[in-house]
């Protein structure tokens, strides 16, 4: 019998000295509910809270736990409230991608290091959110951010090398300094560790495109968003990056369509768009998508994209230029 697709939903609401949270667990294929629970708690009791809800949704699954599977499962406690705040600040305003949101969670995810030096998820993320600056051309000194990355990485997994965001954080840094075999080593830990961690899949789908296995690479993906249904939409990205080089250029469009719905401030998304409408013989199809990207970033440099993808294989992406000189685009 297949497994079942499970996901987590929820909500937090504070008022005064108290919170509220609820929580919910879905069956992903249905959309039935499987749990629900509320907890009503003083906001100095929060951690205890996170330690109640944890062990309510591993009874609700019936899990048969080991010792270590609960350590893994078991939330990263900060003993400072406000480092907590900053951390999931941070990390919300990382995962929207967008210059300004990754520009402001760079000094909150400073600021719970700063006040709790030594967790590691707060290092994780901030060597994340270095990475898409480095990645998107919004680092004036891309070489001293790219050391910056690795050496915020390995401070995170120095502090915990058990934890799969530390591993995570590392693995991505290790792929975009081009070094692919420690970039595998790190996914495939954080994924011993915790082998439902989508993002591990998701570093296992990116490492093997840029090394030129893109077929392998679909395989990755696919698991990620199985065990993460709400994926981070750059997931849609590097799946189309994988199927434009296996010259799947209806799908690639497909997915290039999904990912500007879910972000419509992508311009990489839209050059690979209109890449793919010159694959196509699409012109004006094309030549639409690449006015839509340089709206959205007037400064975007395929230059600057063709030194910081990790391609192992040059080749790889002058496709992509290929594909946008048959529709004629510089």
């Amino acid at each position: 019998m297949p497994r079942r697709a499970l996901c987590p939903e929820g909500s937090v609401r504070k008022s005064g000295a108290r919170v509220r949270i609820t929580a919910q667990l879905i069956d992903a294929t249905t959309g039935g509910h499987l749990w629900a629970e509320r907890y009503d708690r003083d906001l100095t009791d929060i951690f205890a809270v996170q330690d109640d809800v944890t062990t309510h949704i591993v009874s609700a699954l019936a899990l048969n736990l080991s010792a270590g599977d609960r350590q893994s499962l078991a939330i990263e406690h900060v003993d400072n409230l406000e480092a907590h705040d900053c951390f999931l600040r941070g990390r919300e305003l990382f995962q929207r991608q967008a210059r300004e949101a990754n520009r402001d969670a760079q000094p909150l995810l400073r600021r719970a290091i700063e006040l709790a030096p030594r967790f590691a998820p707060a290092f994780a993320f901030l060597a994340s959110a270095q990475v898409v600056d480095y990645v998107s051309g919004w680092s004036a000194t891309p070489a001293q951010t790219l050391e910056e990355v690795e050496k915020t990485a390995r401070q995170a997994v120095q502090l915990d090398e058990r934890n799969p965001y530390a591993l995570w954080a590392l693995g991505g840094a290790c792929l975009w300094a081009r070094r692919y075999d420690e970039a595998l080593s790190a996914a495939e830990r954080a994924i011993a560790f915790n082998p439902n961690f989508a993002p591990g899949h998701l570093l296992l789908g990116a490492t093997h495109h840029y090394s030129g296995r893109s077929e392998e690479a679909l395989e990755y993906f696919e698991r990620a968003v199985a065990r993460d249904p709400y994926c981070p939409e750059i997931w849609l990205h590097l799946q189309a990056q994988a199927t434009y080089q296996l010259g799947r250029y209806p799908e690639t469009v497909g997915l290039l369509k999904r990912r500007i719905l879910r972000n419509p401030d992508t311009d990489a998304s839209r050059v690979l768009l209109a890449a793919s409408y010159g694959q196509m013989g699409l012109i004006e199809e094309a030549r639409e998508a690449w006015r839509e990207a340089l709206r959205v970033n007037p400064a975007y440099s395929l230059d600057q994209r063709r030194k910081v993808l990790p391609c192992k294989n040059p080749d790889d992406f002058e496709r992509v230029v290929e594909g946008l000189r048959k529709a004629g685009l510089p």
